[in-house]
């Protein structure tokens, strides 16, 4: 069965968001080598974490799409959720890298 395009839609935001926290992560490990705050460690393990869900979220979209294929309305809570997302993270990006 073909992803549909909700479902595309999710993946690419994953991918986005994997990017963006990648590119967190890094700061943050940076600024803890710096620094050694502990506050800044729990934003690595905070951005780590979030990175490995994204991570897992793609691979389950394309190993196991029956989870998502069956309800539209399941892969557009999906869909806005991974936007919510993206959207926090865009702006947390922002200003971490300025």
């Amino acid at each position: 069965m073909a992803m549909s395009n909700t479902i595309l839609m999710a993946s690419a935001m994953a991918a986005v968001n994997v990017l963006l926290l990648g590119t967190l992560t890094v700061v943050w490990l940076r600024n803890y080598r710096t620094f050694g705050s502990s506050m800044i460690a729990g934003l690595v393990a905070f951005g780590a974490v979030l990175l490995l869900e994204n991570a897992a979220a793609i691979y389950f979209f394309f190993s196991m799409q029956m989870l998502y294929s069956g309800d539209p309305g399941v892969q557009q809570v999906v869909m806005v959720l991974r936007a919510l997302q993206m959207v926090a993270l865009v702006f947390l990006t922002y200003v971490t890298v300025k």
